[in-house]
């Protein structure tokens, strides 16, 4: 890969890293403060991933849920097996519900003497994988969802974006729209203390327990993989466009922008797949719930998969009825790659527009390069983040749904950070109207989307862009009681 890291790492010294050196001047002049940078659109996601892992020294540190063989999960793949070449401790923690077909190539990345790939709660079944849930299904069932990535505990990657080709605009059938958050200074060590608790919990085990010793083999087929991933159609332009990205420019010639806010992390203890009903000292959701009590002007939300269930809906109307303005975006029917979640917020929708919510369903479009505060033309939304009073953000993996509250790990960012809550409350007030749906209740308490137009407002009676048979199935799922386990 042929991104240069002069402009922005010193060479000099023999203690620190180069990263260390790089961002030590500011973290001097924001003295316990932690440094954020925004990445919205998916190719500046991929590029600095590609970035750090290239500058990376010591130690590489991954999480992640969700990890594609395409051209950009191979890219990544090539990116942190370079890295172990120069001697860089590379340390890869996986979910192992997501790596269908990927057992070979995982099998050969662990034989690298400087790569350890772990499974979180790997399937015992890797051919017919449908029978782990048929036999072990309260097991399987719970799922680490965290994303991160980590390089010399300096630098940290924080958000909702898995590894694959639809999370990083590289084409496909399917774009999403996310977002990670870049950061550096305090943060980087508790995300970094954080990983150290998943890789080494009893959850998480090693490939070759799980997936034996890779033969020599596929390791081979591993590096012609490499290979040919390079000379894959579009793969030669993505690379080039990613090395024009403003982002890689500005990192290249040391004018990247940070905003120095207080961070803090929070997470779910990696114990909690363990337990049918989890304590609540393992759960991230009590902290959440305490900040989002804490709204006294406005609430803004955006999360792909929104089932708030009885609970959920209770402190939302309870917050729209004491004067908070409360803005939620999320899919549509059309829009959304899992439609049975929709089926459990869509039973909720009514209650929450009579307490007031202004509720946004975002379009389903043909995929472009996407980007969540410019302005979304993705086919799916799949930013997981909310603003509260102007001030403060959450970015990370938690999905405002009862999976992720009890049943998957989560983790994400806490920021003091007015900026990015500025960016998000101007994306609902001039870019969703424009690229959603605004769900309403007309006088006879029926639901209206209504779209807004080059000539004006539209208004549609039934869910746009979807069939009867969509919406016949959303009616039966939603009355089926599996909220638990959307």
């Amino acid at each position: 890969m042929s991104f240069s890291i002069e402009g922005v790492l010193s060479t000099t010294g023999t203690q620190a890293t180069r990263l260390h050196q790089a961002i030590d001047p500011a973290l001097r002049s924001h003295p316990g403060a932690s440094g954020i940078f925004a990445l919205e659109s998916g190719r500046d996601a991929f590029a600095a991933r590609a970035l750090l892992a290239a500058a990376a020294e010591r130690s590489i540190d991954v999480e992640c849920y969700i990890w594609r063989g395409d051209v950009t999960g191979y890219l990544m793949f090539e990116a942190l097996w370079n890295a172990a070449e120069r001697g860089v401790r590379v340390r890869l923690l996986l979910d192992d519900n997501n790596t269908t077909g990927l057992d070979q190539t995982i099998a050969a990345l662990d034989a690298h003497e400087n790569i350890e790939v772990r499974l979180f709660n790997p399937l015992r079944h890797r051919r017919l994988r449908w029978i782990n849930y048929v036999r072990d299904f309260r097991r399987v069932n719970r799922r680490m969802h965290n994303k991160s990535f980590t390089v010399d505990k300096e630098v940290t990657v924080v958000g909702g974006r898995n590894v694959g080709d639809e999370y990083f605009d590289a084409g496909g059938a399917m774009t999403f729209a996310d977002l990670d958050v870049m950061a550096v200074g305090p943060i980087a060590s508790e995300v970094s203390n954080n990983f150290d608790l998943y890789f080494n919990s009893e959850s998480a085990h090693r490939a070759e327990s799980v997936l034996g010793k890779a033969s020599s083999e596929a390791i081979r087929n591993l590096k012609a993989a490499f290979a040919a991933t390079h000379a894959r159609p579009g793969s030669a332009q993505y690379l080039e466009a990613l090395d024009e990205t403003g982002f890689v420019t500005q990192l290249e010639e040391g004018r990247l922008a940070m905003e120095w806010v207080d961070a803090r992390l929070v997470s779910d203890d990696p114990a909690k797949v363990l337990h049918a009903e989890p304590p609540r000292d393992l759960l991230m959701l009590p902290r959440l719930l305490q900040l989002t009590g804490q709204a006294r002007v406005q609430f803004d939300l955006i999360s792909p998969y929104f089932v708030p269930a009885i609970r959920g809906t209770k402190d939302l109307v309870q917050l729209a009825r004491q004067g908070v303005r409360v803005r939620v975006l999320t899919n549509s029917l059309a829009s959304t790659d899992v439609a049975a979640v929709h089926a459990g917020y869509a039973k909720r929708r009514k209650a929450l527009l009579r307490a007031g919510l202004e509720i946004y369903e975002v379009k389903r479009v043909e995929p472009t390069p996407a980007s969540l505060t410019r302005g979304s033309s993705a086919a799916s939304l799949h930013a997981k983040t909310f603003e509260i009073d102007g001030r403060y953000v959450y970015v990370g993996s938690f999905n405002f749904d009862p999976r992720s509250a009890y049943l998957n790990t989560e983790m994400g960012l806490l920021l003091d950070s007015p900026q990015l809550a500025r960016r998000l409350n101007h994306f609902f007030e001039t870019q969703a109207p424009a690229h959603s749906y605004r769900v309403r209740l007309d006088e006879h308490d029926e639901l209206q989307w209504i779209e807004t137009t080059a000539t004006g407002q539209r208004a549609h009676r039934i869910e746009p862009h979807t069939s009867v048979f969509q919406r016949a199935a959303l009616r039966v799922i939603a009355a089926l009681p599996i909220d638990w386990l959307l």
